[in-house]
């Protein structure tokens, strides 16, 4: 119950974002803006310095590593096979797809951070950072074939990515940050969780329409998202002893709903985002619930 209620104040600002969003005309751009600003500049700073003044336990971070990639393995491995199974047209099954297995990293470490603050959102960067890669790979060469642009360009291009591998650089090399820098780069973390809250809130919506395939796809990819992908790595935390902080912090990534780059990565690569919006906006809510429950066993 504890770990639930530590939870409600960032599903409280995504909140805030819809209605921010929808009650007072401040326009498409400012929300864009933002966005932009959070994804470019304000969350690879948090990425960045978290990775790179953790102090990481090889022996136990390659386990907690390991049953991160094994759980979004299997995610993966159970989103695509909605494709045979309810025989979906390829496109909706490469754009949608990736919401069984890619995760919002805003919700991510802000929830850490309530539960176990500083320590747990390095602990929490250190697995989203290292899934981050894998799971965009994965979504862009899904995408690649219905895309103007690879997968190894998409990849080059991204933030968090570039932020993941700087940070894990800097900190393999034992370099310090200086104190102006260090300052600096914690201010704009502290400002990206809150602003990348609200823009998740801001960005949720429902398209229409549909057919019933469609439907039973994001029934699909929502009981593998939250309820599979969770149960999994709640086992392989019991199995291979892990710590209280290190099991909650995995399936607390293993339990987070879909981020909304989801939707504008299947705009930018098919043109279509129109069910990754609807997916992304029913799992961020029926997570409000799913989430404080995983939490809490």
């Amino acid at each position: 119950m504890s770990a639930a209620l530590l939870v409600l104040p960032n599903f409280a600002l995504i909140v805030v974002g819809v209605v921010l969003a929808r009650a007072f005309d401040y326009g498409r751009d400012l929300w864009g803006g933002l966005e932009r600003l959070v994804y470019f500049v304000l969350f690879p700073a948090l990425l960045f310095r978290s990775l790179a003044t953790a102090r990481l336990d090889l022996g136990a971070a390659g386990v907690l590593v390991a049953c991160a990639i094994a759980f979004t393995a299997a995610a993966f491995a159970l989103s695509v096979l909605a494709g045979p199974v309810l025989r979906l047209d390829r496109k909706l099954l490469a754009a949608g797809s990736q919401c069984g297995y890619r995760f919002n990293t805003y919700i991510g470490l802000a929830v850490a951070g309530s539960l176990y603050g500083t320590q747990g959102v390095a602990l929490a960067a250190l697995v989203l950072g290292s899934l981050i890669p894998l799971a965009n790979l994965v979504a862009v060469a899904m995408l690649a074939r219905h895309g103007e642009r690879g997968f190894l360009e998409e990849l080059t291009r991204h933030p968090l990515v570039l932020a993941c591998l700087a940070g894990f650089a800097w900190n393999a090399a034992g370099w310090t940050i200086p104190s102006f820098a260090g300052q600096t780069l914690a201010l704009l973390g502290q400002a990206s969780l809150p602003m990348g809250l609200l823009c998740v809130g801001a960005a949720m919506r429902l398209e229409r329409g549909g057919s019933r395939g469609e439907i039973a796809a994001h029934a699909w990819w929502l009981a593998v998202k939250l309820v599979a992908a969770p149960a999994i790595a709640f086992f392989l935390a019991r199995h291979w002893a892990l710590g209280a902080m290190e099991s909650r912090v995995l399936v607390l990534c293993a339990a987070l709903p879909t981020a909304t780059n989801a939707y504008i990565l299947a705009v930018r690569m098919t043109g279509d985002g129109r069910a990754v919006a609807t997916q992304v906006t029913v799992g961020t809510v029926i997570s409000m619930a799913t989430l404080p429950f995983w939490l809490s066993l």
